[in-house]
């Protein structure tokens, strides 16, 4: 299995997308300074995850999530759930507001996805 992941910088706020085979071991390298793109921005939290059966898949999604639309609909995915487990929402209204929401429209920036 192969997944692609998000990651969030507590330091700076900007988000880092990636893919691995081993999403712990990665999660690891990354909060102990072992790689260049993200040593400088730590710590750092798994926002997002996806698994993929094909490394090519993975390497795709993880392509698409640098584009426009790729951080438009992080944004979309990632807004109201973060913003509601930092409120303290109880889980029914987690599920409803997530269900209810929108996702046309909005800023595509990765920078601006506050969790």
């Amino acid at each position: 299995m192969y997944y692609v992941y998000v990651l969030k910088s507590l330091k700076d706020g900007k988000i880092y997308a990636g893919h691995t085979n081993d999403l712990k071991k990665r999660f690891k390298q990354h909060n102990q300074g072992l790689e260049k793109s993200t040593r400088n921005r730590r710590p750092l939290k798994l926002l997002y995850y996806e698994g993929c059966n094909i490394l090519n898949d993975a390497i795709k999604r993880e392509k698409s999530f640098k584009t426009g639309f790729g951080r438009a609909y992080l944004k979309r995915r990632l807004s109201d759930i973060c913003l509601l487990f930092i409120e303290g929402a109880p889980p029914a209204t987690l599920r409803k507001r997530a269900c209810s929401r929108s996702d046309a429209g909005g800023d595509a920036s990765f920078d601006k996805v506050h969790c």
